[in-house]
């Protein structure tokens, strides 16, 4: 029955803590902006190694055989010729 005790632990002490804050006055702290910093900084570190590895990309598609007309026969289909 560990699990029961910890619903009665829970139940009764967070009315408690409801009771203490002020909403007016919390703030996330230095922790939050620590997290929040870091998590700016990876997404930085990660776009800038993206255009890095971006650039390196080298892709040149290969033509559509179907776009240029290359057999006699659609030559010869081709009213302005």
């Amino acid at each position: 029955m560990p699990d029961m005790s910890a619903h009665l632990a829970l139940t009764q002490l967070v009315p408690f803590a409801a009771e203490e804050l002020d909403k007016n006055k919390v703030t996330p702290g230095v922790l939050g902006f620590v997290v929040f910093a870091v998590l700016a900084l990876a997404v930085w570190q990660l776009m800038k190694s993206m255009n890095r590895h971006m650039g390196k990309v080298s892709f040149e598609e290969a033509p559509d055989p179907d776009a240029t007309p290359q057999s006699p026969a659609a030559e010869a289909a081709a009213p302005g010729k």
